[in-house]
Formats: C-alpha cells, structure tokens, sequence
C-alpha cells in the first residue's frame, strides 16, 4: 500500500514537471568505477594533445575563435 502512496506521488511530481514546460530525459555518462579507467583517459588524452600539436593552424584558430567572443579578456 505504501508503494501506492509513493507512485502517486511521483507522478503528480512528474505532471508538475511536466506541466512547468519540462520533460525527462536519460543521460548516459561513462562509469568511471573499473580498473584502468583513468589510465584510458590519460591515454586518451595523450593522444589528443600530440593530435593538436602535430596540427600548426590549430593554436591560430582557437586564438582566432576566442578574439571573436564578446568580452573575453585573458
């Protein structure tokens, strides 16, 4: 009976949310919890820098991209 108490109560929650403009939606995100988890982000990483170094326009676009923002100061 309890569980009743509680579903109705998440679902006038949810009609709330719902009636507010809003909707639910799922996120998956990576599960950081295994073994070698930070060692694949490292890796990862790792790779994507020496990408970024070995690609000589790059640095000159993003400083390009950021002088384009509106207030930005460094």
């Amino acid at each position: 009976m309890a569980n009743a108490h509680i579903n109705a109560r998440l679902q006038k929650h949810r009609d709330a949310l719902r009636m507010a403009g809003l909707r639910p939606v799922q996120i998956w995100v990576p599960d950081t919890r295994p073994p070698g988890f930070a060692e694949e982000c490292r890796r990862q990483s790792r790779r994507a820098a020496k990408a970024d170094l070995a690609d000589a326009d790059l640095q000159h676009f993003m400083d390009q991209a950021l002088a384009d923002v509106e207030g930005w100061k460094e």
